[in-house]
């Protein structure tokens, strides 16, 4: 996957976990919390998305690299790189 996909799955991961927000203002470079209504719950339902849609495996220690959607797509490329 490219940067454009990732960051396509992580907003049909995002509109499935928080249907009722506004994701068309989404701003890369601000943290998801600071823009939408998102607890931990919702934050480990992404990682746990992630994981079962594509088998990504992403350690606790590494949580704070998924704040925003420009940090989320750096850190997910290297791993979804071969996923099409």
């Amino acid at each position: 996957m490219i940067p454009a996909d990732i960051r396509q799955e992580v907003i049909t991961i995002l509109e499935d976990i928080a249907p009722d927000e506004d994701l068309s203002e989404l701003k890369d470079d601000v943290a998801f919390r600071d823009q939408l209504e998102l607890d931990s719950m919702d934050f480990l339902d992404i990682v746990m998305e992630l994981r079962k849609r594509h088998r990504i495996q992403i350690p606790e220690e590494d949580y704070g690299e998924l704040a925003s959607m420009e940090s989320t797509v750096k850190y997910l490329e290297p791993l979804m790189k071969n996923i099409s």
